[in-house]
């Protein structure tokens, strides 16, 4: 059989870790389009432009740049990580 890694509790715990990791990438990248998602459709249903809108519009656009935030922080982790092997 050609070179198979031997699956141990290291190789399983590897391996969890890997899909815990990319499970929170997903969940990041759920985050940044629901962000969107909700802001576009918010803005789609109001388009009254008077101020407690404007700033309904500036707290949508502040979380949808949380859920960025969240996701690059998570991917530079990733990248830190690589580097350092």
């Amino acid at each position: 059989m050609p070179d198979e890694p031997t699956i141990d509790l290291a190789f399983i715990g590897q391996a969890l870790k890997r899909l815990t990791s990319e499970a929170a990438s997903f969940r990041d990248d759920f985050r940044v389009l629901t962000a969107i998602v909700m802001r576009l459709d918010n803005s789609y249903a109001r388009l009254d432009s008077s101020q407690a809108m404007l700033l309904s519009e500036m707290r949508e656009i502040r979380q949808e740049l949380c859920a960025m935030h969240a996701q690059h922080q998570r991917t530079a982790e990733r990248v830190r990580v690589r580097e350092e092997k």
